[in-house]
């Protein structure tokens, strides 16, 4: 069966970062190879910190992109001209967005007020504070006013890079209600919740973040939402996302962009795996 809309570029291709540490070279051949697949559908573009733009232009070569290398760079607030530079200098690489993190240093809204006086290519995300500080408020604020998105981080290599399915659904459901895109990135390693058996790590799942954002789209109560982000049963979990209206999957889709994975193959198995899709097709 064709891939469904739900899950069509949800999957931005992180392979160099961490847990996965994929050298750069691999994560290059593999990226096109994911272009050429079955599943090309289901791929983003190919996210790059800004300090190895240069080492991507050389291997991004026209054999294996004739039309360039679509890229999601990652980058603190004060490197973003630098950045700019390198991708005007590169006639190989295509810009898709800035994933831009503030310095936490420094005060937040200069910080992006300056960002948006730049001439920027693509998408622009902002890595977004935990919800509940007023720095979230900021930046919820300054996404509205600049035409930004938003990045939560919903997990890491710490146990407290996890945020709770509190601190998610007020993300998702200040986002919905704001108008704003968001992204997804670390953690998402599967498609339902779960506890990783070898950290104990509280895991979200991508669909669970979908289905959450579908009843906030649909203008659910938050408890509503954070119930969808605690579903743990994948049967259940899948047919709720199957069940869902195609306009609630166009609205969720819209505001749920993607997320970062540094698998690509990974979530293409779990999808397979609860039927929702078909990776010969």
């Amino acid at each position: 069966m064709p891939l469904p809309l739900a899950f069509r570029r949800l999957v931005d291709d992180a392979a160099v970062f961490p847990p996965g540490l994929a050298p750069l070279p691999q994560a290059v051949a593999a990226h096109a190879e994911h272009l050429a697949s079955a599943h090309a559908g289901l791929v983003g573009p190919f996210v790059i910190g800004a300090d190895r733009l240069g080492e991507l232009t050389d291997l991004a070569g026209p054999d294996l992109y004739p039309d360039g290398m679509r890229v999601s760079v990652v980058t603190g607030s004060a490197a973003v001209p630098a950045v700019l530079a390198a991708l005007a200098a590169s006639d190989r690489l295509v810009p898709a967005a800035l994933e831009v993190k503030p310095d936490p240093a420094r005060p937040l809204r200069p910080q992006l007020d300056a960002l948006a006086a730049l001439d920027l290519p693509g998408a622009v995300y902002i890595e977004a504070p935990r919800p509940g500080a007023p720095a979230w408020e900021q930046a919820l604020a300054s996404a509205v006013r600049h035409g930004f998105r938003l990045k939560f981080r919903t997990g890491g290599t710490e146990a407290t890079a996890f945020p709770s399915e509190d601190e998610v659904a007020a993300w998702i459901t200040d986002t919905v209600a704001a108008g704003i895109a968001f992204k997804c990135t670390a953690g998402l390693h599967h498609a339902v919740r779960h506890t990783a058996p070898a950290t104990g790590f509280e895991h979200h799942g991508y669909l669970n973040v979908l289905l959450a954002t579908a009843r906030a789209c649909a203008g659910a109560p938050r408890p509503v939402v954070r119930a969808a982000l605690t579903e743990r049963d994948p049967e259940a979990l899948a047919r709720a996302v199957t069940a869902l209206p195609p306009a609630d999957t166009v609205a969720a889709r819209a505001a749920f962009t993607s997320y970062g994975s540094c698998s690509v193959l990974e979530p293409l198995e779990d999808l397979a795996a609860l039927g929702l899709l078909d990776p010969t097709a």
